[in-house]
This record gives C-alpha cells, structure tokens and sequence, in this order.
C-alpha cells in the first residue's frame, strides 16, 4: 500500500501519525505542508482536507484525516506491534490519556489559536506563549497524576512498550520544551518521553529530523 502523509514538520498531530506509522515499521512518502505560509489553504490542499488541518495521510489514493482517525486505522490495519492493549478496561485507559492530550490540551495551544490571541486579543508573543505554557502545565498536572497509577515498566505508561499515551505524549512534551514548561515538575511523563525517544524507529519521527523542518 502507498502512504503519503501530508502534514507539517511541527505540528503536533503530523508528529503523532509520524509515530505511530513509524512503530508500525510501515514506508511512507512525506509531501510537507508548510503551516506559516498557509499551505494548508491553498485549492490543492483544500481538495483533500476541506478543514484546512493537517495532517492528512492517502493510503492507496484515498484521504485520511484527523489524527485519532488515522492512527486507529494504522493500528487496525496493521495490528502488529500494538499501540493499545488487549484488555478493555486498559484500552479506555489508554484511550483516555491519549484524549486528554488530544482533545483537552493541543488545541488550545495550536498555531490557528495563538494567531487569533495575537490579532484579537492584543497578547504579544508572550502573552501567547504564557498561554500555551499555563494550559500545558494545567494537563500536565493532571496526566502526571493519571500516570502515578498507569502500572507500566522500563519508563514507558503502560505495559513494557510504546503506547497510545506515548504517541500523544511525545508531540506534547516537544510543544511543552518550546514554551518553556518546567519539566522536572512532570518526572513520570519526563520518564515516559524519555523511555520512548530512546527507541530508533520513535526518534527518526522527530520534528528536527524532518525534510522540510527549518
């Protein structure tokens, strides 16, 4: 199958497709949609994500968006090396970590809402930034405590391995680095960053490593 991922170095929700496409061992071509000139709206782009978001991956010629989509249907189609757990009850678990990331903590700190506190609301950037970084520390605070009780190993949240925490994680702690979050308030999620950055096919996804990051 030919995978295309259209997404931006940067951004958080291209860093987690990133991810877990990578875990999967699976080949992907990377076709960048650069977020500051405003690729995201231009016709072509348009054409395959009508939102304006990235990222949006083509398996086989047919488009796929929104990240949690995506990766629920990479871990569906490709079950090996899972990102969730076999038992229910720890599946939602994971499930709920990932939300709280996901739903609760990026996007009020993502690119389009930090522009509109700029023209709107007259914060500077360090208004935005201590925006971002109060927000960011709020989940933190929240997930550090969720993850006092994960029962994982070897630093990673749950289980022996990656997860779907992991995947969502990473991208956040790279967003908390460039607000300026204290991580050392955070041990167990610095601890799971960590662990899981350690592993090859997790470290290439990294934002820095990516062909069009400047």
């Amino acid at each position: 199958m030919k995978l295309v991922l259209h997404g931006y170095f940067r951004s958080g929700t291209t860093y987690r497709v990133r991810l877990a496409l990578n875990w999967k061992g699976l080949k992907y071509e990377t076709v960048p949609v650069n977020l500051v000139d405003g690729g995201q709206r231009a016709a072509d782009y348009l054409a395959r994500n009508p939102q304006g978001l990235v990222p949006a991956l083509e398996a086989d010629g047919r488009i796929l968006t929104q990240s949690p989509a995506i990766i629920e249907w990479i871990e569906e189609t490709w079950p090996e090396r899972p990102l969730l757990p076999a038992d229910p009850h720890e599946r939602a678990r994971v499930r709920a970590f990932a939300a709280a990331i996901g739903c609760d903590i990026h996007p009020i700190q993502n690119l389009r809402v930090m522009k509109k506190l700029r023209a709107d609301h007259g914060a500077g950037q360090d208004g935005a930034t201590a925006w971002a970084r109060h927000w960011i520390e709020t989940g933190f605070t929240a997930l550090e405590a969720m993850a006092a009780h994960t029962g994982g190993s070897n630093g990673f949240l749950f289980g022996d391995g990656p997860s779907l925490a992991e995947i969502y994680l990473l991208p956040q702690m790279f967003n908390a680095r460039r607000f300026g979050v204290d991580l050392a308030l955070f041990p167990r999620l610095f601890a799971a960053d960590a662990a899981a950055r350690a592993l090859p096919e997790l470290a290439a996804a990294a934002p820095e490593l990516q062909p069009d990051a400047v």
